[in-house]
């Protein structure tokens, strides 16, 4: 089969791999949409939790082509997605119903084998139906699922106001829902104009460029702060300035990815004095099924995010635009039919 392989840590190229054979607990998946995460150029570059050489991929969706002996909820022809992340299911952070926290997390695209290719596999577990929703949207559904988990672990208080530092397609999921959720503000400032102009069009109410003003046109807003701060990203740099505009007991969310040995500095007595929070939240935990139903009430838009879309022979160029090219948002590899 066609696949896109990282050789090693800045080593990419299109190539080729045997078809993967299902276990008796797992699905096989015609890829048809795979998107290009940031934790992908991560991996890429050596910087995130991989292992080399690999096909990585962990936004996608398909068609079951083939299912093992054990597997009932799926049959050949099925549409779907699937949760990337594998958990133990016998370690203790498994046990306490955090899965995302496993001991022994496999994830596909990551650990092992991923979307890049004409073909996946996933244990049944993982598998979700998409109906008639579109491959291309139904790639996006991982990544919205990330955005969901943290909402999970976020008390929004009525009328809250948020602040997005990042206008890429995280950031403007995260805009989207955090409306969804209660958010009466929402602020998203970015250094790209395009970019904000977009998020303003998906809802955000307010769009600040993030330049020489950006600090005073922030603060103008929101002369006391906001109640949630977003970091969507992963600039060790930007995170930390996120920090000094949080009001009295609002909270910093820690969502972009920075390079794993990455340093930031916080005022800790202003911690103490406001009562103030830092949350962090890792990947999605079973929030897939909430990504679904949001994109499928319209709450949440995500086709517009998709800037570009490739054929997988392209694979190289599909990471040069992700990690370079001024238009891009989301960038999708076309795989199947």
């Amino acid at each position: 089969m066609k696949a896109g392989k990282i050789e090693q840590p800045g080593r990419a190229g299109f190539s080729s791999a045997p078809v993967p054979e299902p276990g008796p607990d797992d699905v096989l998946i015609q890829v048809h949409a795979a998107g290009i995460c940031g934790t992908d150029i991560h991996i890429l570059k050596g910087e995130y939790e991989a292992r080399y050489p690999l096909i990585p991929g962990h936004e996608f969706s398909g068609v079951v082509v083939s299912v093992g002996d054990n597997v009932t909820r799926f049959k050949v022809g099925d549409r779907v997605t699937a949760d990337p992340n594998i958990p133990c299911n016998r370690c203790l952070a498994c046990q306490r119903n955090e899965p995302n926290q496993c001991e022994n997390l496999q994830a596909v695209g990551v650990t092992r084998d991923g979307a890049f290719a004409e073909y996946v596999v996933v244990p049944e577990g993982n598998v979700f139906a998409i109906g008639e929703m579109s491959f291309a949207a139904a790639a996006m559904v991982e990544p919205l699922a990330c955005v969901a988990w943290g909402l999970e672990r976020l008390s929004i208080p009525p009328g809250a106001s948020a602040l997005v530092f990042g206008a890429g397609p995280m950031g403007c999921l995260l805009s989207q829902a955090l409306h969804a959720s209660g958010a009466a503000r929402v602020v998203v400032t970015d250094v790209v104009p395009h970019r904000l102009a977009l998020a303003a069009e998906l809802g955000a109410t307010e769009t600040v460029l993030a330049d020489d003003q950006q600090d005073r046109k922030l603060r103008s807003i929101e002369p006391g702060g906001y109640n949630l701060v977003v970091d969507a990203t992963g600039i060790p740099k930007v995170l930390e300035a996120a920090f000094s505009y949080l009001r009295a007991r609002g909270t910093l969310w820690v969502f972009g990815v920075t390079p794993n040995d990455a340093r930031v500095t916080f005022p800790s007595y202003e911690i103490f004095r406001r009562d103030l929070a830092i949350l962090g939240s890792f990947a999605v935990n079973r929030t897939f099924q909430e990504s679904i139903s949001m994109i499928r009430s319209g709450r949440v838009k995500v086709e517009p995010l998709i800037s570009h879309t490739l054929p997988l022979e392209d694979f190289a160029q599909g990471f040069e635009l992700a990690q370079s090219d001024p238009r891009r948002m989301k960038v999708q590899y076309q795989i199947g039919s």
